[in-house]
């Protein structure tokens, strides 16, 4: 978890620099993800593209597990079919042109699994009957799960599979498998997770967004924590804390909100005393950019639920992406 933490802040932070479009999932997309999802990170995959700054910063913090699904994206090319019916020699155009938003979500492959998997799911107006007719001229033939076709992704060691001309999901063969099963309702899928779909509700107009379930908001709490996050009183309390849900708006220089849902008034404030003691730690022996962003941070409980709210300008901000506080976060 500590991992996938990773690669949702460095998609945040790649965000920042990219203007600001709403990044909703489709009810289809919706459906492809299991029903034990632990964490969901949904980002504008067009705007964040179309940025250099953006991609040069993402180079620079990208996590290898996002990485990896990003490189798969970027080296799977649609190779244009000649008249005879083969593959034109040219090297082709990379299928992530047609990507719109894109979405990772980390899984338990069973509710009582302690293992997790990852699949990515992009949506966007592809160009299916090319992309078939490409597929069949490369003589690559696709392994059928029900009446579902699961491409090979070249070399990259994933598959991909087309459930609408809109939306294509991707990853190991095992976890688009088990998101394929999710979405043909031999499997429950995220839509039955109730927990997750109103927190999903939140932040779903945002431009860059991830809800976690009370397992991830555990493990993304003792992270945030750290030295606080060991006293008793986070053990009493971190089974109370049930889900979260957090999103960045960059209209106006950089905000960022967090919102965790616990159990009850009590659970909230215990967890915001300890955030709050996390903050003073941190300010003790932060450098003067860390300080200043700590001071811009503001920590809240009401009727059960935390919320955090952060907020710079883009020059802060820029600091703040060097200091060793972001790297932190980050690795």
């Amino acid at each position: 978890m500590k991992k996938f933490a990773g690669i949702t802040i460095a998609a945040m932070m790649v965000a920042a620099v990219v203007p600001s479009h709403a990044a909703q999932l489709t009810t289809d997309a919706r459906g492809a993800v299991p029903r034990d999802v632990q964490q969901l990170v949904v980002i504008d995959y067009r705007a964040m593209q179309n940025s250099t700054a953006a991609v040069n910063l993402r180079n620079r913090v990208e996590p290898p597990e996002l990485k990896q699904f990003d490189e798969a994206l970027s080296k799977f090319t649609l190779k244009p079919v000649l008249p005879s019916g083969k593959p034109s020699p040219s090297p082709g155009e990379p299928i992530d042109q047609y990507v719109d938003e894109l979405a990772f979500a980390l899984f338990r492959p069973t509710p009582t699994s302690d293992a997790l998997q990852t699949v990515g799911i992009a949506q966007g107006q592809f160009p299916t009957q090319d992309i078939l007719a490409s597929f069949k001229a490369q003589k690559m033939k696709p392994t059928m799960v029900r009446t579902n076709s699961i491409y090979p992704m070249s070399k990259t060691g994933m598959v991909l599979c087309f459930v609408d001309p809109s939306t294509m999901i991707f990853g190991s063969k095992d976890s688009v498998t088990k998101a394929l099963d999710a979405r043909d309702g031999m499997a429950q899928s995220m839509l039955t997770n109730g927990s997750m779909m109103n927190a999903m509700q939140s932040v779903d107009s945002s431009a860059l967004w991830s809800i976690l379930d009370d397992k991830g908001t555990q493990t993304m709490m003792k992270q945030l924590l750290g030295e606080a996050g060991s006293v008793t009183d986070f053990d009493t309390v971190k089974q109370r804390l049930e889900a979260s849900w957090y999103s960045m708006d960059f209209a106006r220089g950089v905000k960022f909100d967090l919102t965790i849902q616990t159990g009850d008034s009590l659970a909230a404030a215990t967890i915001s005393s300890l955030m709050s003691a996390a903050v003073m730690l941190r300010k003790m022996t932060g450098s003067d950019t860390e300080k200043q962003a700590l001071s811009e941070t503001s920590i809240d409980s009401n009727a059960g639920k935390l919320e955090v709210h952060f907020a710079a300008s883009d020059t802060e901000f820029s600091a703040l992406l060097q200091s060793p506080l972001f790297q932190t976060m980050v690795h």
